[in-house]
């Protein structure tokens, strides 16, 4: 949420790489600037000290936050001027309001100001002079590709050994993440090679890689798939020369994604939020640094039905006579954050989980209710805690489930 009652002008940009388009909007409605900006530092500056010196208290509004955003939001800050983020499928619902069908770059801008003007409720604060939050919404987005990489990476040479061996691929397919493995398919990623290898040298080179408890039992798995087929499916040898560079991008890949953790701990370490999050069972590094990147310190969500709604965790209700009538997940909010905020209920209910999460959990479940549906109840039900954590600057402490609020 974003107050505007003392703004004098509403500055909406519809940003570009080259070029953004900037419409200012008085309190009253009234145009007093729609021109092409261009992506610079100067003519960024030069703009905001003008308006800001002109109508007073100016606040710039953007649908984006990162990449082509970042200067823009930077060079208003440093004028003196107010940030506010619409977020891009609140500008689009916005848009469909307004008369014409044209998509320019100057009508989006003065939807963005004309929206933040009149339903100011859409807006979402943003404080992006804080150094440390910066770096780390650049690296949770890193991490994220990485782990899309990684993804990606893993099914292809799960594919091509499902092709030319399929018994060998079902037991190398639980391990692919473990380093002894991508190290085996590096330097013997075929099943001749394998062969070739021997069943010693094989055990040596997964003990000498960290599988020390399982080298035995591994190698015997793998010789025992390959003594199942003695076809040689077409394509086998192509593979050979495909499945050790894969390996090789994985092991890369894990690598990269292992160094931006660290880096996201040491940029956590310094938030004071961070603590505070962590001490809710199941929020680990990855999950807290989503959420933080996507809050802020959270002080911008004056409840903590405004947060589950930001977060898409609010259940939208339908009602149309006496036909349809109920409620329904919703379909807008931050993805991210609701994913960060499911994948922590999810580990809350693990092996090591929260008893109260758990007992919540098992209640939903007890009703009839899915898995998934009884994560998503359980992930708005702790919205509840972290915003109350966030309010009062009180770790986390363990109660029962009716003390905490995770009560039906």
């Amino acid at each position: 949420m974003v107050d505007t009652v003392d703004t004098d002008l509403f500055l909406g940009l519809d940003l570009g790489k080259e070029f953004h388009h900037a419409h200012g909007l008085t309190g009253q409605g009234k145009t007093v600037h729609d021109r092409r900006l261009p992506n610079t530092e100067p003519q960024l500056r030069e703009l905001f000290e003008k308006l800001a010196a002109k109508f007073g208290t100016v606040l710039v509004v953007v649908h984006q936050v990162a990449n082509i955003g970042a200067l823009p939001i930077a060079a208003a800050l440093a004028s003196g001027c107010r940030i506010a983020y619409l977020p891009g499928l609140s500008m689009r619902r916005a848009a469909d309001l307004y008369p014409g069908e044209a998509r320019t770059d100057a009508r989006d801008a003065f939807v963005i100001a004309d929206t933040a003007r009149t339903v100011p409720h859409t807006l979402r604060a943003i404080d992006r002079d804080d150094e440390a939050l910066a770096e780390l919404t650049m690296l949770t987005g890193y991490d994220n590709d990485l782990a899309g990489e990684i993804n990606r990476t893993t099914n292809r040479p799960r594919g091509l050994l499902s092709q030319i061996h399929p018994s060998l691929e079902r037991v190398l397919r639980p391990r692919p993440a473990y380093p002894y493995i991508q190290v085996l398919l590096q330097r013997h990623g075929s099943p001749a090679r394998l062969k070739k290898l021997g069943r010693a040298r094989c055990e040596a080179l997964l003990r000498a890689h960290g599988s020390r408890k399982a080298a035995h039992h591994l190698t015997a798995e793998i010789f025992d798939a390959l003594a199942e087929q003695t076809l040689v499916v077409p394509g086998t040898e192509a593979s050979a020369l495909i499945v050790p560079g894969l390996a090789a991008q994985l092991a890369a890949a894990h690598t990269q994604r292992h160094q931006a953790e660290q880096e996201i701990a040491a940029l956590l370490e310094a938030l004071p939020l961070f603590h505070l999050l962590t001490s809710l069972p199941g929020l680990g590094v990855r999950t807290t640094a989503a959420v933080i990147v996507a809050i802020g310190d959270g002080t911008t969500f004056p409840t903590a039905g405004h947060l589950a709604s930001y977060a898409g965790l609010a259940p939208a209700t339908k009602s149309s006579g006496t036909s349809t009538r109920g409620e329904h997940a919703p379909h807008r909010g931050n993805r991210l954050l609701k994913r960060a905020l499911f994948q922590a209920a999810f580990a809350a209910i693990g092996r090591k989980s929260d008893p109260s999460s758990r007992t919540y959990y098992d209640r939903q479940r007890a009703r009839g209710k899915t898995h998934t549906q009884a994560i998503l109840r359980l992930a708005r039900q702790r919205v509840n805690v972290i915003h109350a954590m966030i309010r009062t600057g009180a770790l986390y402490e363990p109660r029962t489930p009716n003390d905490i609020g995770l009560a039906a």
